[in-house]
């Protein structure tokens, strides 16, 4: 088998108690057959424009040899460093693939200045501009952060004198206002599938470009995909889409749901996968006040220690031999396979859970309101709001007055940690350049241990695109901490009248007022330094 799944203890009773119910239903038969209607009415419309993930294998195919040929072509002309602008599905599958492959691959989701200005500068190792080609990559057409990085790029190659038009390859969908523009300007452009959702793309053009002309073997990808769909598409017990979905989104005998799921890296030769997982699932589930959060979590981390009631910890493995973990700690999901497999088991996984859960698992319909947020703040440019002190090198913002009554940076957690209710959740949102400071990610194990409840982190504005549904459309039970920076450096997006600084900000603070409008908690602290005033933040978290 290319996918295995181990469940013990209670998991095991919820998945036992599931899976009758889910083979009677049809589900997985129907899902390959791409039957719409299986979340409802309500959800049929858009089911039936976003199932084509299903049959990504057999429709990716006949773009391996041109993607291969194009990546010849640029290696042959010296343009060995490949970085890709993309949000959410269209950089976290390619991120994944890369990592796991070993192969180099920049990846630029961000608009915080000196991480794009860094991009475009480059490095002896990796290469500078010259050797740079970049591929855009966005659905819609219209993302705001890769069609500010695309300027970027191109002011940068005209002024060393380079033609774009040699150096970008665009990856959307047909009919976009990007491939008119790309087609238009020269570009090579790759049409994916239409009625592929971003976060469900993976195996589509948006997961293979990038990651091929990177050197990834692409089509072997497809290979450890196309081997489970067989197993993935029947309706067994045996079949272990089923039971990851009733191990993630099932009930016991009384009721109770696990609504927060650990993602737990420990030996898999997979690298990155979590955060792959944690876009699919959170972005798909959190609406309508419910919802599965994932955690990623660290072997060591606090959640794995004294796990909460409210947390299902799922562990990645290498391989079989890994499961006798299963008796060092029961109630516990094991999963092993390659990267393919992952990839279409929790894919069909995650719209199995969405049916249980009754929610419709691809839309998102919470994921607008920041942007409209962030473009209003761009349009009006208010005055900042004052902060209720600082200390330390680092400015404290609170939604509620009450937050910043302490005084102290350890006394603002502390009062955000005493709002969390029992199933309450942390979530860090960094809006820093995560290359100048990937220390900072080490700050959740410190909160989780502090708080004393699951705690995630994720870099914006890239996490907007992925758990930033959950967030707004999932159970209000989370507290909010945003970490950004002062804003020293900066860089014009060039034929927009707002800056990458100006814009990051804007992502911030937009994403902060619809939090704070739909009654969360929101603390955010802005460091003049960051790479100094970091530490004050680990000094105020233990």
């Amino acid at each position: 088998m290319s996918f295995e799944i181990h469940v013990s203890g209670r998991v095991k009773e919820v998945v036992e108690r599931e899976l009758p119910r889910l083979v009677e239903s049809l589900i997985a038969s129907g899902i390959t057959a791409g039957d719409a209607d299986l979340w409802g009415v309500d959800a049929a419309a858009e089911a039936s424009r976003r199932l084509g993930w299903v049959d990504a294998v057999t429709v990716s195919r006949p773009l391996v040899p041109a993607i291969l040929e194009l990546r010849n072509d640029l290696v042959a002309r010296g343009l060995t460093r490949v970085v890709l602008a993309g949000m959410g599905g269209s950089s976290l599958a390619p991120e994944v693939i890369t990592q796991t492959a070993g192969a180099p691959l920049v990846i630029l989701d961000s608009t915080d200045p000196g991480q794009v200005l860094s991009a475009i500068d480059g490095d002896v190792e990796s290469g500078g501009l010259a050797e740079t080609v970049l591929v855009v990559s966005s659905k819609s057409g219209s993302t705001i952060e890769t069609d500010s990085v695309r300027r970027a790029f191109e002011a940068a190659w005209r002024d060393l004198g380079i033609d774009p038009a040699e150096r970008i390859i665009v990856v959307t969908d047909p009919g976009s206002p990007l491939e008119e523009s790309a087609r238009a300007a020269g570009y090579r452009v790759f049409a994916s599938d239409p009625n592929v959702g971003g976060r469900y793309s993976a195996l589509a053009a948006f997961g293979l470009v990038p990651a091929g002309l990177a050197g990834v073997d692409i089509a072997e990808l497809l290979d450890e995909a196309e081997a489970t769909l067989l197993e993935v598409a029947i309706d067994d017990p045996r079949n272990p889409a089923l039971v990851l979905a009733s191990a993630i989104a099932g009930t016991d005998v009384v009721g109770a749901r696990r609504d927060k799921l650990g993602l737990v890296t420990d030996g898999t030769h997979i690298v990155g996968l979590p955060d792959w997982i944690e876009q699919l699932v959170a972005e798909s589930t959190g609406k309508s006040g419910t919802g599965i959060l994932p955690v990623v979590l660290l072997p060591v981390s606090p959640e794995v220690d004294e796990t909460p009631p409210d947390l299902q910890l799922v562990r990645l493995v290498d391989d079989a031999e890994h499961f006798r973990i299963l008796e060092q700690h029961p109630d516990e999901v094991l999963i092993s396979g390659s990267l393919g497999a992952q990839f279409v088991v929790w894919e069909y996984a995650t719209a199995i859970a969405g049916r249980m859960l009754g929610i419709n698992p691809f839309d998102q319909p919470d994921v607008e309101s920041a942007k409209t947020a962030a473009r209003g703040l761009l349009d009006v440019r208010p005055t900042g709001v004052a902060p209720a002190f600082s200390a330390d090198g680092v400015e404290v913002r609170v939604s509620d007055s009450a937050l910043a009554a302490p005084g102290t940076l350890a006394g603002v957690l502390d009062a955000l940690w005493r709002v969390l209710g029992p199933t309450g959740y942390v979530a860090v949102q960094a809006y820093l350049d995560r290359t100048a400071v990937p220390q900072l990610a080490g700050l959740r194990e410190l909160i989780a241990a502090d708080s004393g409840r699951p705690t995630t982190f994720g870099w914006g504005p890239r996490f907007l695109h992925s758990t930033g549904q959950y967030h707004k459309g999932g159970p209000a039970t989370g507290v909010f901490l945003q970490i950004l920076g002062s804003g020293e450096v900066d860089l014009e997006v060039p034929g927009r009248p707002f800056t990458f600084g100006q814009l990051i900000a804007a992502q911030a603070a937009g994403d902060a007022d619809v939090l704070v409008a739909r009654g969360r908690p929101v603390v955010t602290l802005t460091l003049t330094d960051p790479q100094i005033d970091v530490l004050s933040l680990f000094e105020a978290a233990q």
